[in-house]
């Protein structure tokens, strides 16, 4: 009953707009959602990543929530809703990323000029040098070398979101420009860089 009443006041401030109340929450919940999510992921990176944006939405929506009982629910909620969107973007971008590599593939087996095929890797180089410098060095240390978001952070010295929004607008750009030109050089792009 005293373990409720004492989060009652924390959510009674959270509600006020203290900012403290959110890292006594963190404090007190972080524990426990980290094993819930551990059961779904595996990777550490996922899951501090998931429970930031967790933590952010409770701030965010923090005058809707009403008391210790309904909190409890709603945090555990928000984390399970968080672990599903994350495997409904990953399922996403795999079933893209296979569809596009069938399509190459398949474009590709009907080439047979090499002419043909530096002319494209040119091509899709000229564009790559279009973006800024940091963008550039991160899309290559992923696509050229193979890095994982993870292992670039740790080579440049910033945070796997960093890299994250890096690629993120690097594939934006990239696949703009590549629509502009041929969808056969978008294609390539995806597959080979």
């Amino acid at each position: 009953m005293k373990e409720n009443d004492g989060l009652n006041k924390v959510i009674a401030r959270l509600i006020r707009d203290d900012k403290k109340a959110l890292d006594e929450i963190y404090i007190i919940f972080y524990p426990r959602l980290y094993a819930f999510s551990k059961s779904f992921l595996k990777v550490e990176d996922d899951i501090n990543d998931i429970l930031q944006d967790v933590f952010v939405k409770i701030w965010l929506n923090r005058k809707n929530i009403n008391n210790v009982e309904t909190f409890n629910a709603y945090i555990f909620t928000t984390t399970k809703n968080a672990i599903v969107s994350y495997f409904r973007e990953k399922i996403k971008f795999y079933d893209f990323e296979n569809r596009v590599k069938k399509s190459v593939i398949n474009e590709f087996d009907s080439f047979s000029d090499e002419v043909e095929y530096e002319e494209m890797k040119e091509r899709a180089d000229r564009i790559i040098d279009q973006l800024p410098e940091k963008r550039k060095e991160i899309f290559k240390l992923c696509r050229e070398e193979g890095l994982s978001y993870k292992e670039i952070a740790g080579k440049l010295g910033i945070s796997v979101k960093t890299v994250e929004d890096h690629m993120l607008h690097a594939n934006r750009f990239l696949r703009k420009q590549f629509k502009k030109i041929d969808l056969l050089l978008l294609l390539y792009c995806a597959l080979f860089l």
